[in-house]
């Protein structure tokens, strides 16, 4: 698609189109005198409870980057976009940050909605785009992207893991109901799900499906059906405010009790319901990243991490947090890998691409490798939530760490295909005690 428009402009000019690429290819890319990225997030609206605290942590690490001489030597600078009006609205940004501002790469986005709409354009614009945030399994399951690339992991692992956690942990469930978001991943985080008890535990009876809108305040309804149906769990992937209002208003009626929550993505709300939060429910992170966690790969730059995000901002770093700065490490270590592929030299857009392609980069508390489809391949640790000394609010124990190959469906098979295949048996096998 470039190409063509780029011969297009060059017979207009009156130029011999054959001439172009032979042109572009004597010239070296220019080592820039800022490194440009262009990031994509929630900073207004509901999803801002995830989208603020992850551009302070791209701020914080950039400053940190700075202070040290910058990436290969050149000064990163960040350009923020926010995500909040609707994809439409993010497509025209995108193309802004590249045609205008010159961006150098994209970090995008928090909501899957966004990535499905803007990682097109990373083919279209040729310019690396790092998917930061979203879970969507769609977007490298569907199609085959060259610049662009998920830093984290993704809906499947994340789903999966506290499933496998739940089951081992609770084998005699028999009733199960969900109560999720009303729009993509409400429902496709359940589609996960369901396709994947199926498969390890046949015969587990769904009492209950619930999608309240988007955006809801009230769960009374909601709350004073699963008091009467009494499922063993209730499953929920949803988020922010509305996670929040549904385990109080839950919890005042006594409904932890009688059933066991099981949340994949509860710890960004965590700190905010404070005590609120009941024990002994299953909670999940969306990766590796807890703030107690037991055994991280290298403490001391975890510690560094989280203590640095705690002074700047009073407050403990969220997954979103951790997934942005892995975004910023991953970034970092692609272009010094192709710096040093040219001795030196600044790569081009299609050589920074290509640096990312079977990359591997250390995290504080683990490594994440980009398998040869674009997918990031990020740990999951499930716990059990609890409260400790050290902490405010609730935190897991008894956790497990499900490693990424293992919860994750292979390159080149849908993730409902593949989980269709799983057998009980991969309850006990998989994961290990941390």
């Amino acid at each position: 698609m470039t190409d063509t428009f780029s011969r297009r402009e060059v017979l207009a000019a009156g130029f011999g189109a054959v001439m172009l690429p032979a042109t572009l290819s004597a010239q070296p890319a220019a080592r820039p005198a800022e490194f440009k990225i262009g990031v994509t997030t929630f900073l207004s609206g509901p999803a801002s409870v995830f989208g603020v605290p992850s551009r302070r942590a791209c701020e914080m690490l950039v400053d940190q980057i700075n202070a040290a001489g910058g990436i290969a030597g050149v000064p990163v600078r960040p350009i923020f976009v926010d995500e909040g009006p609707g994809t439409d609205h993010l497509v025209g940004e995108i193309r802004r940050l590249v045609q205008s501002e010159g961006v150098h790469a994209l970090f995008q986005s928090i909501s899957s909605g966004s990535c499905l709409a803007c990682t097109p354009l990373s083919r279209e614009l040729s310019k690396v785009n790092l998917l930061w945030d979203c879970g969507t399994q769609r977007i490298f399951e569907e199609g085959r992207w060259d610049y662009a690339f998920r830093t984290q992991g993704y809906a499947t692992p994340e789903v999966l893991a506290p499933l496998l956690y739940l089951l081992r942990t609770k084998p005699d469930i028999r009733t199960v109901a969900v109560i999720n978001q009303d729009y993509a991943w409400g429902r496709d985080s359940w589609e996960i799900w369901k396709t994947a008890m199926d498969a390890l535990k046949p015969g587990v009876r769904v009492v209950a499906e619930m999608f309240p809108r988007f955006g809801s305040t009230d769960f009374s309804t909601e709350i004073t059906r699963l008091l009467a149906l009494r499922p063993d769990v209730v499953y929920s992937t949803s988020w922010g405010g509305e996670l929040v209002t549904f385990i109080r208003q839950a919890t005042e009626r006594r409904l932890h009790e009688r059933t066991t929550f099981v949340l994949p993505v509860a710890e960004a709300s965590l700190q905010i319901l404070g005590r609120s939060m009941p024990e002994g429910h299953i909670i999940g992170a969306r990766g590796d990243h807890w703030n107690n966690h037991p055994a991280p790969r290298d403490p001391a730059a975890f510690n560094a991490f989280v203590n640095a995000y705690r002074q700047r901002f009073n407050e403990y770093p969220i997954y979103p947090c951790h997934h942005m700065a892995q975004a910023v490490w991953a970034l970092k270590a692609a272009v010094e890998k192709a710096v040093a592929a040219k001795s030196g030299g600044w790569p081009s857009d299609a050589e920074l691409a290509a640096a990312f392609r079977g990359l591997t980069f250390p995290t504080p508390t683990s490594t994440i490798t980009l398998r040869e489809d674009g997918q990031g391949l990020e740990d999951q640790i499930v716990g059990t939530s609890s409260f400790n000394p050290n902490f405010p609010f609730a935190v897991p124990k008894d956790m497990r760490l499900y490693p990424a190959a293992q919860v994750s469906a292979p390159v080149g098979q849908k993730s409902t295909d593949w989980l269709k295949t799983l057998t009980p048996a991969l309850i006990q096998s998989a994961g290990q005690s941390i």
